[in-house]
């Protein structure tokens, strides 16, 4: 039998590595903070140990790009409310079923009796919803643009089937906004924008569904470059390189590392699906970055009768509720510290017993950072 193709090989070949490395020390020449949004790009960048061949003037900045990390307390609670709830099945995806809550977790839920079940496809909720048609099937959904399109497939399968017993409560978020707010001072009570962001490595995943062009404002506006890259470690240096010869150019631009699959514009396709069912919130509480302009979705109102936030309005708390006052991820995901500067990382937090959200998904800097301690330097 003829044995398949390494399909990743060249993107992780430690040569081409090196050689990018040698490059970046040759000509990167100023101190530079480079923000990577996507958790994806922080878990390769700790897996590969990329900081430590990288001269000790470049720092990366963790990103707010874990959609589980930034899920607030009260909407985590409303999901263990809801799973509480006569006839109800939870439904959500993977990382989100171990995120504590003020009541715990979904995952604690289920223990105590609550039918709680995560899915690898939101689409699975048909054959849920199917099976127990005498249940309120809630789909709880999160994710950035890279997952949204899935949430609407899902809601015009519903639609389209005339399906009454599933119902969406709607977490979904949107990169650009929270990129602006990085750059933009608007919560007085916060000291988050010393981060001093020189470049962004901008998420490819994201990219693929609302193109590049999503990221123009930042180097046309801000005067940041942004850099769309793949989540190889080579793709991540070929990123770097780029970033630091943009620095040197005295250039801010948009470029494209990732062109084998990100486009200018985009799905298009995904793209009008999102519109047809979603609208922008006002604001959308980021946990650690706090209420954010138009940076969530919400169902348009024409959905109403699918939305569960209006149909359990009268049992889901309105509430904000704090943090622990240990976990410092609010800093981590604003770029103002790392997960080591955390007197508990590692310790009384861990991804077995998460205190802050940061250590929860497999995308959180904490998380990255424990696994993949033994290559910090």
């Amino acid at each position: 039998m003829q044995k398949q193709p390494d399909l990743f090989k060249v993107f992780r070949n430690p040569e081409h590595i090196k050689a990018l490395a040698k490059l970046i020390k040759k000509e990167s020449k100023t101190k530079i903070r480079v923000m990577e949004v996507c958790g994806g790009h922080t878990h390769t960048i700790m897996k590969y140990g990329i900081p430590q061949i990288l001269p000790d003037n470049i720092e990366f900045v963790h990103g707010p790009g874990c959609p589980v990390c930034i899920m607030p307390k009260e909407r985590i609670d409303h999901a263990y409310i809801l799973s509480q709830q006569p006839d109800v099945i939870m439904v959500t995806l993977g990382d989100m079923i171990k995120v504590p809550g003020s009541h715990g977790s979904l995952s604690e839920a289920r223990s105590r009796g609550a039918d709680v079940r995560f899915v690898y496809s939101p689409l699975d909720v048909i054959t849920i919803a199917k099976e127990n048609p005498e249940k309120k099937v809630i789909f709880f959904a999160i994710g950035f643009e890279t997952t949204t399109p899935m949430t609407a497939a899902l809601i015009d399968k519903v639609v389209k089937l005339g399906l009454k017993n599933v119902l969406f409560h709607i977490n979904h978020v949107t990169v650009p906004e929270v990129m602006e707010e990085l750059l933009n001072s608007r919560d007085e009570h916060v000291d988050s924008y010393n981060n001093r962001i020189d470049a962004f490595i901008g998420p490819s995943h994201v990219s693929v569904i609302t193109g590049s062009k999503v990221f123009d404002k930042f180097p046309k506006e801000y005067k940041k470059p942004v850099v769309v890259t793949g989540f190889e470690p080579v793709d991540v240096m070929e990123g770097m390189l780029m970033i630091i010869r943009q620095i040197n150019d005295g250039r801010a631009d948009l470029e494209n590392q990732y062109k084998r699959s990100v486009s200018y514009e985009g799905n298009i396709v995904a793209q009008n699906l999102i519109n047809k069912y979603f609208d922008q919130k006002d604001l959308f509480k980021w946990r650690g970055l706090g209420n954010i302009p138009k940076s969530g979705l919400k169902l348009k109102d024409e959905y109403a009768q699918l939305d569960a936030e209006k149909i359990y309005d009268n049992v889901l708390p309105k509430e904000e509720i704090e943090d622990h006052k240990l976990c410092i991820c609010g800093d981590i995901l604003r770029g103002m510290a790392k997960p080591t500067d955390c007197q508990v990382f590692g310790t009384a937090c861990k991804p077995s017993k998460p205190i802050g959200s940061c250590m929860v998904s497999s995308e959180g800097a904490c998380a990255a950072y424990y696994k993949y301690g033994g290559v910090l330097r």
